[in-house]
């Protein structure tokens, strides 16, 4: 009998599996995908409503405006039979409210008004490039310079830009050189907000494990955002507008193909095998963070007074990479160690 540890080889022996190529934790959380949330909804947003339904909304309301109406004027009439003091108390009431009523109007109307200018201005900047029709193009940078008259923080680059366009012959170089002194800052301004939007809701989503969290934040962060970019962009909007302004995203979206968002804008980012060692919140976290990132570039495009042609079109896989390659890095580290 031996005595002793006896060895016993094995020949032919399959390796041990890689500890990289085991397949990742399933999460139990069961929450919707907001990737796909977002998805649909700019899906729905961009459609169209019927003149069946635009019809149906405007009846019901002017008939939700005459039943209000009279049954205010019917209150303050009784008042003032019953108790002359309350009754025209109620009617000052009455007349404030429809005097405030009358500013978020007129005040809706202004915002309105200024996205439409900022519509026409693009319009107006890609005829004169087309037809190389110099002044045009000069009324287009009057009308540009006009725009951010008001704003202290485009003075120098207005300076900039009168010094400099007489020396510019053509329309091309007109509206490009407008394009890089004045729209560029701005760029760099709409492109934070996009970065600190796509940061926000891979945040929560990766670390929030409530089901809805993610979706309405993600929801919450895209309407802000855009709204934002509009105001750095000179359109700002209230609540018609916002909606108007969001639509027009959307139809953007939808038109171009950019709701879609996959492992192949991630990987060349954060790593080729790095959605799998992260668990799946992390990763919905990164999708969640790119499909934002799009969002806010298609609000960039929409909101911009001219489209780019001396700058290059921001890449949705850059902003994502600056706003989340050190979140989201720095928690892999910590998942490998």
């Amino acid at each position: 009998m031996a005595k002793g540890p006896v060895l016993i080889e094995i020949e032919d022996a399959a390796p041990p599996p890689a500890v990289a190529d085991a397949p990742p934790v399933p999460d139990l959380d069961t929450g919707p995908p907001t990737g796909a949330a977002v998805q649909m909804a700019a899906r729905v947003m961009a459609r169209k409503p019927s003149r069946l339904a635009r019809l149906f909304w405007a009846l019901a309301g002017a008939l939700l405006a005459a039943v209000l109406s009279t049954a205010a004027w019917d209150f303050v009439t009784g008042w003032i039979a019953r108790a002359p003091v309350v009754g025209w108390v109620l009617v000052g009431l009455t007349g404030a409210f429809v005097l405030c009523m009358l500013g978020i109007a007129l005040r809706e109307l202004a915002a309105l008004r200024r996205l439409t200018r900022i519509d026409g201005l693009r319009h107006s900047a890609a005829e004169a490039r087309a037809q190389a029709d110099l002044p045009a193009a000069r009324r287009v940078v009057d009308r540009l310079d006009a725009l951010y008259a008001a704003r202290p923080d485009t003075d120098w680059a207005r300076a900039r830009l009168a010094d400099l366009r007489g020396d510019q012959m053509d329309a091309t170089g007109l509206l490009s050189l407008a394009e890089d002194t004045l729209v560029k800052p701005l760029d760099q301004a709409a492109e934070r907000e996009v970065e600190a939007a796509a940061r926000q809701v891979a945040t929560v989503t990766a670390l929030v494990p409530l089901a809805l969290a993610d979706v309405a934040t993600a929801l919450a962060a895209n309407l802000r955002m855009i709204r934002r970019i509009a105001e750095i962009y000179g359109g700002r909007s209230g609540v018609i507008g916002s909606w108007r302004l969001t639509r027009a995203v959307m139809t953007h979206l939808v038109a171009t193909g950019a709701v879609a968002v996959g492992d192949d804008l991630l990987e060349p980012v954060l790593g080729g095998s790095i959605l799998g060692k992260l668990s799946r919140r992390f990763g919905e976290g990164l999708v969640n963070g790119a499909l934002t990132a799009r969002v806010g570039v298609a609000a960039m495009e929409v909101c911009r007074p001219l489209a780019y042609q001396q700058n290059a079109r921001p890449k949705a896989r850059r902003l994502v990479k600056q706003a989340l390659s050190g979140l989201f890095q720095g928690q892999a580290s910590q998942n490998r160690d």
